[in-house]
């Protein structure tokens, strides 16, 4: 222990040159404690320059993390649609598992990797998905959504909270990423042209979701089923004015079934 004591004093010595600052090899805190009392430092002192620390390598993690997700969106992998939707005029979809699959080796060459957290709170059942550097630093999206009822009988009540929980991992997975946001992917057209989809931005979102919620008991399926789209998020940015003159004829046509201000 004398031995190592001495090393690290030496060091501290050479690099610190009577100032207080961390050394790069010996930072855990109580190698830092031990290293700032040989030096007569007080305790307080001590404290001050660990949570000087702390900030810093949050500050880094957090520099890092943006840096590796500029990195992965100057180049996104491309995300193809492998599955039909029988529900919604056999329209195409990305499944979950090819969404993954295609994604996450891309993400792990920049220090990224996504994970999931699912809770549920009566009916409404809520998916985190949270991408983090290695360093530490991570930024998460969270949606909610109740039990998939779609399809009259043809889910059991597993099979509805599956399917919502698939639903939403798709979703939080590719608005974390900014795939929605960056083509990832295309609609039928879009494919036959090779021609990029621009989807509706998160306020344009937020705007017609808060619109369904008022006018449509069954989450809208049937604006969406006009539309052609699997969901809000999906609706491209050319039929931003066709979805809002569709809610504009809803509205007029009868009461909302929320009234704002409603608690629930």
């Amino acid at each position: 222990m004398k031995n190592i004591e001495e090393r690290d004093i030496k060091k501290f010595e050479e690099r610190s040159e009577g100032k207080l600052i961390v050394v790069d090899d010996v930072n855990s805190p109580f190698a830092m404690t031990k290293l700032g009392l040989a030096h007569g430092q007080s305790l307080a002192d001590i404290e001050k320059m660990l949570e000087l620390q702390i900030k810093w390598e949050e500050n880094e993690a957090k520099k890092a993390y943006f840096g590796a997700v500029a990195g992965f969106k100057e180049n996104p992998p491309e995300v193809l649609k492998d599955k039909k939707n029988s529900q919604f005029n056999n329209s195409g979809y990305t499944s979950i598992g090819n969404l993954l699959k295609t994604v996450n080796p891309v993400l792990g060459k920049h220090g990224l990797s996504a994970s999931y957290e699912i809770t549920q709170a009566g009916e409404l059942i809520t998916v985190a998905c949270k991408l983090s550097h290695r360093l530490g630093h991570s930024e998460s999206v969270s949606m909610s959504a109740p039990p998939d009822k779609s399809g009259g009988n043809s889910k059991n009540p597993i099979q509805q909270i599956k399917s919502t929980i698939t639903y939403l991992k798709g979703v939080t997975f590719e608005s974390v990423t900014g795939l929605a946001a960056t083509d990832a992917n295309r609609d039928d057209d879009g494919n036959a042209a090779g021609t990029p989809v621009e989807y509706i931005t998160l306020d344009q979102q937020t705007e017609i979701n808060d619109a369904i919620a008022d006018l449509y008991a069954d989450g809208g399926k049937k604006f969406l089923e006009f539309l052609e789209v699997e969901s809000v998020e999906t609706i491209p940015l050319k039929k931003y004015k066709a979805a809002l003159a569709a809610l504009k004829t809803v509205r007029t046509a009868r009461k909302p079934i929320r009234q704002h201000g409603d608690d629930g």
